[in-house]
Formats: C-alpha cells, sequence, structure tokens
C-alpha cells in the first residue's frame, strides 16, 4: 500500500492478542482499514518478534471485533483475513 493511499483517517488503534504470556493480555498498535472490519496490522515502534509473540504479526490482513476492556471499547484483532 502507498503511502498516498493511507490517509490519517484510515489509521486506527487495534489490539492484538498475545501468545504465550501466561494470561490474557493484549498489545495496542496501529491497524490500516482496509474494509468493513479488515485492517492492515502495522508494528509499534519498539516491535521485537523475540520479546512478544503476537497472535497476528505486523503485515497480516485481519477482521476485528469491538470489545469493552477497562470501561472503554476497543477493536480486537480476533482472526486473519488473508
Amino acid at each position: 500500500m502507498s503511502a498516498e493511499m493511507v490517509s490519517s483517517t484510515n489509521v486506527l488503534t487495534i489490539y492484538i492478542p498475545l501468545l504465550n504470556e501466561g494470561t490474557t493480555v493484549v498489545r495496542p498498535t496501529q491497524g490500516v482499514k482496509l474494509g468493513e472490519n479488515a485492517y492492515k496490522v502495522l508494528p509499534t515502534q519498539a516491535y521485537d518478534p523475540n520479546d512478544e509473540e503476537w497472535q497476528f504479526p505486523p503485515g497480516s490482513i485481519v477482521a476485528c471485533a469491538a470489545e469493552t476492556r477497562n470501561g472503554q471499547e476497543v477493536l480486537v484483532a480476533r482472526r486473519r483475513l488473508t
């Protein structure tokens, strides 16, 4: 996706489940909205796959679901689309 096609209105905060943490944990990151519930996962600045195992690594296209966490509605990646 070229820079011209990505506007700030297309980039939202999404949450990625982490694996092997011993408890349920999600990591906030950015996602580029591609469609109705489709997002391309972007890495955080400090992304290190040796430190955290993301269920959906950067570059993945995911479907997100709205969930309430700590009293706020957030988008959580729930399945890979491609």
